[in-house]
């Protein structure tokens, strides 16, 4: 079989590639190993760990903050394998519908390991041995990423566990020892303290979400203290053993002091790698760097003449909505279109209560870059609408030119922060200055306003609740 465009992957990246390639009347088909489409997102990433925060968010509110509403409960408890059953129906719905989008754009989905045998052919292997090939004018390379490890520890994948693992156990950890204080690590870290685990995070730098702006990390780590989550920052983990049912962390803090830390599981959440394992790319000589990344221009267009590459598989941040975009410029691409993606504007999200979500520079980025900016921050316990729902901690940090007034930085940590930030990106987008955010109505109450009054701080300090 003949086709316009074969997508090796079915992430975010590369089902939406293959919907916008159909959408643009290219003959499509999408290669995928699992017999479930949608890959780490979908299956074993974003969606299922939202159903997890949520519903533990629920039962903390429940245990936590309705007495206060005027709700009385009793005998309030966690029935923790409906909680993982609830997880399993929503990834289950969400992939359905990755199958109905598959066959409404006439998309040819076929199931088994994709290896280029020339640059215009490739063979499909199946679980059973079974063998496929068919020809291409173009591929998209979106097979993702997988979780990586240090080369100290081995994964049992039963005490001791990557993310994957950490969404489908039997029980809630008496004591859950997470290496590593990034997205993931927080998010699943807040998911079983929430629900009773003592959790303790065991950072290498100095602060939490070293990505984000510095701001975000120091309040995250305030709130999740609250929490009750305990941290040990400028620590190197040494060791990870299992002894039993027990799981023990040796480390040194940066006074080269020894730290020892046991607990029933170990997440162990240092980032992700890049999988292009089977692909065959020596055979068509497709070269990855020293980090195992494919490597690929700024059009995601690899050495070879009508191989892409999109996702996290190659350079930049491993976010499914990054994917998605990657996954449409080159569709658009291979059709003949002049598409664009600005990089920094693609927001990044921590789902921990309260959320944290930032876009454009940081404020340690623009130091660097010796560039003179306002800063407008606005707390979220000055806000009506904040008050009105108990979510009082966080802030909304605007950064702004100093002499144009152009936004070039917007961080938030509060309630909904992941839907905010597209506020910002809007406005970042059309480079609008914090005046024009400033001048425009926002709803009363909304958390929203606080990005207003944080443009208003940056503006002359003409915050108007604070």
């Amino acid at each position: 079989m003949q086709y316009d465009v074969t997508v090796i992957g079915s992430g975010p990246g590369g089902y939406v590639a293959a919907i916008r390639c159909a959408q643009l009347g290219l003959k499509t088909a999408l290669i995928e190993k699992y017999n479930s489409l949608g890959g780490t997102c979908l299956n074993v990433g974003c969606i299922p760990s939202k159903a997890l925060l949520d519903s533990s968010e629920h039962y903390h509110n429940a245990a936590h903050t309705f007495k206060e509403h005027g709700i009385d409960l009793e005998n309030l408890k966690v029935n923790f394998s409906q909680m993982i059953k609830r997880k399993g129906e929503v990834v289950s719905q969400t992939v359905q519908g990755i199958e109905f989008l598959m066959k409404k754009n006439k998309i040819d989905v076929k199931t088994g390991v994709g290896s280029f045998v020339d640059k215009n052919t490739i063979k499909i292997t199946s679980e059973g041995g079974e063998e496929e090939q068919i020809t291409t004018k173009n591929t998209i390379i979106a097979t993702g990423s997988k979780p990586g490890t240090l080369p100290f520890i081995k994964l049992d994948k039963d005490r001791i566990i990557t993310s994957t693992e950490a969404l489908e156990l039997k029980e809630v950890p008496k004591h859950l020892i997470v290496i590593g204080g990034g997205v993931i690590g927080l998010e699943l870290g807040s998911v079983y303290s929430r629900i009773g685990s003592e959790v303790t995070v065991v950072e290498y730098m100095d602060r939490l979400i070293p990505g984000m702006d510095g701001t975000m990390g120091k309040e995250l780590q305030k709130v999740l203290k609250k929490q009750g989550l305990k941290f040990h920052l400028s620590t190197k983990v040494t060791s990870v053993e299992r002894q039993g049912d027990e799981v023990v962390v040796k480390a040194e803090n940066k006074k080269g002091e020894p730290v020892e830390l046991k607990g029933d599981y170990c997440l162990v959440s240092v980032g992700r790698i890049p999988f292009t394992k089977g692909l065959g790319l020596e055979n068509v000589g497709v070269k990855t760097d020293k980090a195992g990344r494919i490597e690929a221009d700024e059009h995601l267009r690899t050495g070879v003449e009508g191989i892409y590459a999109i996702g996290d598989v190659v350079k930049g941040a491993m976010l499914a909505h990054k994917a998605e975009e990657e996954g449409v410029y080159v569709a658009e691409t291979i059709a003949g279109q002049k598409p664009h993606i600005n990089y920094l504007l693609i927001p990044g999200v921590v789902y921990t209560w309260p959320e944290v979500a930032g876009v454009g520079y940081t404020e340690e980025q623009l130091k660097e870059q010796g560039r003179a900016v306002k800063t407008g921050s606005f707390p979220f316990k000055a806000s009506g609408r904040a008050r009105a729902s108990m979510d009082l901690d966080g802030l909304v940090k605007v950064l702004a030119d100093k002499e144009t007034d152009e936004i070039l930085g917007v961080h938030m940590i509060g309630p909904r922060a992941a839907d905010m930030i597209a506020e910002a990106v809007v406005a970042m987008e059309f480079r609008a200055s914090a005046e024009d955010i400033a001048r425009m109505s926002h709803a009363h109450p909304t958390f929203t306003e606080a990005i207003k009054e944080a443009c208003l701080a940056a503006s002359d300090n003409r915050a108007l609740h604070i």
